[in-house]
């Protein structure tokens, strides 16, 4: 999904105008970023959690010279689902399409009736 179609949706449930549309989603975008920007948790209920982390400088190796070098600290942005969140993206799967380690899609399913033998 694309921020062109977040402004669509809003469009077309709210009546609004897709210039008021397209001004709302880009305020709220606005809004998260300066947050985080100025280092303070988002939390959006039902959603999940946005939060900044720092990451200290370590030691690491070039990989084509072998060479040790210093990685320097940086800040790092990581999201955690809300328990809801999860909860809608696995509600209706069995316990046997969840656990197929595949991580896509389940397998379809067989026809193995004798009809279409």
């Amino acid at each position: 999904m694309t921020k062109a179609d977040i402004v669509e949706r809003i469009y077309e449930r709210a009546k609004a105008s897709k210039k008021d549309a397209s001004d709302v989603v880009d305020l709220v975008f606005e809004l998260i970023k300066t947050r985080l920007e100025s280092g303070e948790k988002v939390k959006l209920s039902g959603f999940g959690n946005f939060v900044v982390n720092a990451k200290r400088p370590r030691k690491g190796r070039n990989p084509q010279t072998g060479e040790e070098i210093i990685i320097s600290g940086r800040r790092v942005l990581s999201f955690k689902a809300s328990q809801v969140l999860k909860t809608a993206i696995n509600d209706g799967l069995r316990p046997t399409e969840s656990s197929n380690g595949a991580g896509g899609p389940p397998a379809p399913a067989i026809d193995r009736s004798p009809a279409s033998r």
